[in-house]
């Protein structure tokens, strides 16, 4: 096993591989789910060892009373070295050391058993030996990658290739990093903010979120990010993965729970009340149907024009109960969760808190429950700004998308006002989904910041200009990006008319000479 310390690079290749040794046997989109458990068991075992060791030097104890002190608990069937002795059964094996990790380790609990290695049709002894061989090449130890983030970026590498590799299916729960990093500069946490993502997915808001506090003046304590991370999933197998993507950063307190946000808010207090966030940042499905099911005794029955008995829908304002009092602005369409989740955002903020969260372009403009919900937003003055963002940025959808910056707490020259930017054009062309560089990113953030009117660009427009526009903010409304007609000078063309017309005059007398001279 090499000692050498592992670049980017290399750690992006080697994981990489491993997908390549997986290819044939399983669907691409399940890929994520083996490679992240085994790169945990990996990395896991390598640390414990690397604990162990400096607890028995410092302390100069024995192995067994070091172990007993490490962080994390290592029972003896997950141990590596005793998962390589298997030559049939593997997966079985594997399977209980994620479960005997788990019963050690509370935190955990359904995180390593969310996948299941057993299922010898999926996964042979001979495929397993090999993947056991390939992770076996490098050491995870801390002491032998080049930085403490590696691990990090390369597991970021890899859900992004994932999403790259198997399609919609395997990206719907990757927000593109430019995207991320957007939201994060333009809400801008701070050190010893709590940060929140009610759909947190992978975790990549939230560790986004970490890293921009790092570099705040501190932002650090030690070698400790200075920031509480707190997240909800409702997919088993995603949160899992955020699960581990977190321990792999290193935020071992991150606070990431699994369940229906909408439905089941997990983060409360004592007193059943929902734990309020200094900044709320999320990507939520774009337009989930189905998000809350009408009670049977609120299905009504009427009759027809001709006669006929019918079932008609409730009105859900009636029907949807919600203990925490969320959607005071109003209860969206059932098959348009968009504004659900904006308003679970907004009513987990603290007062002087703010919130970034993308939704598509149809939250904009839609009329009907969704245009009452907006104008009540834009009458409460919360909305600060709306940027316009390219289409396909994203895995799941080709549909641009547009960014709404919630604000508890404007500046008194915020307030009645909505800067809106459209960044429509601030992409690089992609073979499968457009991107957002860092030059894109600077430019929007730049002129955000900059509050002042940007033409063709950015307009920071009055709340009540919006009301006269039915509250719809559609962009194109408020920001003209087309390019004048040039003007037109009727005294030339006129002339250059006359100039063509005594040309087509002498034409017609140069052929008609030519027609009398052949005799027709």
């Amino acid at each position: 096993m090499t000692q050498n310390k592992l670049n980017l690079s290399t750690l992006e290749s080697w994981l990489w591989d491993s997908a390549n040794i997986l290819r044939g046997s399983i669907d691409s989109s399940d890929f994520k789910n083996y490679i992240f458990g085994l790169l945990f068991l990996k990395r896991s075992n390598d640390v414990f060892e690397e604990e162990v060791e400096n607890i028995m030097q410092r302390d100069g104890v024995s192995r067994a009373d070091a172990e007993d002190e490490t962080y994390f608990q290592l029972p003896e069937e997950s141990r590596w070295e005793n998962i390589k002795k298997h030559t049939e059964n593997i997966g079985i094996a594997l399977d209980k050391a994620f479960a005997a990790i788990e019963r050690e380790n509370t935190s955990l609990e359904g995180v390593m058993t969310a996948t299941k290695f057993g299922d010898k049709e999926k996964l042979s002894d001979e495929l397993l030996q090999r993947l056991l061989r390939h992770f076996n090449q490098h050491s995870l130890r801390n002491d032998h990658l080049e930085s403490n983030d590696l691990l990090g970026d390369a597991y970021e590498y890899l859900i992004k290739m994932f999403a790259d590799d198997a399609g919609k299916k395997g990206g719907e729960f990757y927000t593109p990093r430019g995207v991320v990093q957007l939201i994060v500069q333009l809400i801008k946490p701070e050190p010893k903010q709590k940060v929140y993502d009610p759909t947190c997915g992978s975790g990549g808001m939230l560790i986004e979120s970490a890293r921009y506090i790092a570099q705040q003046p501190n932002g650090k304590v030690g070698n400790n990010v200075n920031v509480s991370l707190f997240g909800q999933e409702k997919n088993l197998g995603t949160w899992a993965i955020g699960k581990l993507n977190m321990l792999l950063h290193n935020y071992m307190d991150a606070d990431i729970r699994k369940g229906d946000t909408l439905t089941t808010p997990q983060h409360k207090n004592d007193n059943n009340e929902l734990t309020l966030f200094d900044r709320v940042i999320a990507n939520p499905p774009f337009s989930q149907s189905g998000w809350w099911t009408p009670a049977e005794n609120s299905i009504e029955v009427k009759l027809d024009k001709n006669g006929k008995e019918k079932k008609v829908s409730p009105n859900y304002n009636k029907v949807v109960s919600d203990p925490y009092g969320r959607f005071q602005y109003g209860i969206p369409p059932r098959g348009y969760a968009d504004l659900a989740f904006l308003q679970h955002m907004i009513a987990v903020l603290k007062q002087d808190g703010k919130a970034g969260v993308v939704l598509p372009h149809g939250t904009l403009f839609r009329s009907g429950t969704e245009g009452k919900i907006r104008k009540a937003l834009l009458e409460a003055d919360l909305v600060e700004g709306i940027v316009g963002l390219p289409s396909a940025l994203f895995y799941n959808t080709g549909i641009p998308a547009s960014i709404w910056i919630i604000n508890k707490d404007k500046t008194e020259t915020q307030k009645g006002k909505v800067t809106i930017i459209d960044a429509s054009s601030d992409f690089k062309d992609g073979k499968n989904q457009n991107e957002l560089l860092e030059e894109h990113i600077s430019k929007i953030v730049t002129a955000y910041d900059g509050a002042v009117d940007v033409d063709k660009y950015m307009r920071i427009v009055d709340v009540a200009e919006i009301a006269e526009n039915d509250f719809n903010l559609n962009i194109s409304r408020f920001i003209d990006t087309s390019e004048p007609e040039p003007e037109v000078d009727i005294k030339a063309v006129h002339q250059k008319l006359a100039v063509l017309e005594q040309r087509e005059t002498d034409i017609d007398k140069k052929l008609a000479g030519f027609l009398k001279e052949l005799g027709v």
